[in-house]
């Protein structure tokens, strides 16, 4: 397989993956009330999905080190299925809890090997001094596309179609997000080539991963840009945690009714996916522009940072609906344009000083430290918010991405290196 394809591969595979979690993330939240479910019990569902995705991260990360990235891709879209097909039909809470095990592990199978597979197949291709760059930024793009897609195509499903069968109108979006992971399955058997693997047996494989998991944590806290990478992963955990967890609420309270406050914020996380995909498509070009990867990465987060700092200064005289919506809209915009100019160009110093080894590893110890870093965040935020108000919090998570942002600046990478050489043009 060329580079060239690989990357478009690799950036459909992104896109299927994240396509589900797009068409469902609207509507499932109501259907688990429509069911009979109270807040509490769904605040445990999410905290089972939580729990478990983050259990399994790095073992799973291990295992595609150690039995390949297509095997555990495939687990991941036969996982994926099962999951949604029975949160589409599922009626009591012990049922839920099941989709959301199932789903869990799903995320934490999915969670570094087709990336892991991408970097490797692009070293087979063109050598190790591939430029990654712009296939990661495609990835990046496309994570958001399918998210910006599926939110768009699964809010609006069940008002256009209605109940199909025995499935409600609201377990239609879920339904459909079942079936696009066989469509994923699919094209990771038929599309995902790797080189064979000596053949192993389950013991060597279950003695092999504690090793492989050990050896990746053990380079991400000894090397020291992996370490000030993962360090500055967690700023952005932390800064996504206080969007995600203020923005809803603080919206509604400005347009001054629940329901339209819920459009409302729809609209502008809508807007944020498709302004990831702008920031995303802009790394290499800005990588470009400033020289290296390093200074990419810096000028994306401090650009976030920058965001959320405008948003906590023009935060307590924001009273209107249009000027407070306005802002803050604009604030959404800018922030997720940075933290996707920065994503691909970090990807790719991480690469450079990882084996293949230990690469799917790593990637999942990266989004170990940035779930657990937003976790803490949820939990500090809603306190601060509570306390201080929305503002207030907000400037504390656009001082961590200033945070994050001067660990990156601290990076120090050889002056020749594929990270650094000119990336080629943005269109294919």
């Amino acid at each position: 397989m060329t580079g060239r394809r690989a990357e478009w591969r690799y950036a459909l595979l992104v896109f299927l993956f994240w396509l589900p979690s797009g068409l469902y993330v609207a509507t499932k939240i109501l259907l688990m009330l429509d069911r009979g479910l109270s807040v509490a019990a769904i605040g445990t569902v999410v905290l089972v999905f939580s729990l478990t995705t983050a259990a399994l991260e790095l073992p799973t990360g291990g295992l595609a080190d150690v039995i390949g990235r297509r095997t555990v891709l495939a687990a991941s879209a036969v996982a994926s299925f099962a999951g949604l097909a029975l949160l589409a039909v599922a009626d009591g809470f012990w049922l839920f809890a099941a989709s959301a095990v199932l789903r869990g592990v799903a995320r934490a199978l999915s969670s570094g090997p087709d990336e892991a597979w991408f970097v490797d197949t692009m070293h087979a291709a063109e050598g190790p001094d591939a430029f990654l760059t712009r296939g990661l930024a495609r990835g990046e793009a496309a994570s958001s596309v399918g998210l910006l897609i599926g939110t768009l195509v699964g809010g609006a499903l069940p008002l256009a179609i209605g109940a199909v069968g025995p499935l409600s109108a609201l377990a239609v979006p879920v339904a459909i997000a079942a079936l696009v992971e066989l469509v994923r399955l699919g094209v990771t058997l038929g599309g995902m080539p790797e080189p064979p693997r000596p053949r192993t047996t389950v013991g060597a494989v279950l003695r092999g991963v504690p090793a492989t998991v050990t050896g990746g944590l053990r380079l991400g806290l000894r090397d020291g840009v992996l370490a000030r990478l993962l360090l500055a992963g967690s700023g952005v955990g932390v800064a996504l945690s206080a969007i995600e967890l203020l923005t809803p609420g603080w919206l509604a309270g400005l347009v001054g009714d629940p329901a339209r406050g819920a459009t409302t914020y729809a609209t502008v996380a809508a807007a944020g996916f498709g302004a990831s995909a702008v920031g995303s498509l802009l790394g290499p070009w800005v990588q470009r522009r400033l020289g290296s990867a390093v200074r990419a990465g810096v000028a994306g987060i401090a650009l976030g940072a920058v965001a959320l700092l405008g948003v906590a200064v023009a935060g307590p005289a924001l009273h209107g609906a249009v000027a407070g919506v306005t802002v803050i809209a604009a604030a959404y915009l800018v922030l997720f344009v940075g933290l996707g100019i920065t994503a691909a160009p970090q990807a790719a110093v991480l690469h450079a000083r990882v084996a293949a080894g230990e690469r799917a590893t790593v990637v999942s110890v990266q989004s170990l430290a940035l779930q657990a870093a937003g976790a803490l965040g949820s939990v500090c935020f809603g306190t601060l918010a509570a306390t201080r108000g929305a503002p207030f919090a907000f400037g504390l998570a656009g001082v961590a991405l200033a945070a994050a942002a001067w660990l990156v600046a601290r990076i120090r990478l050889p002056e020749a290196t594929p990270q650094s050489a000119p990336a080629p043009a943005l269109a294919a």
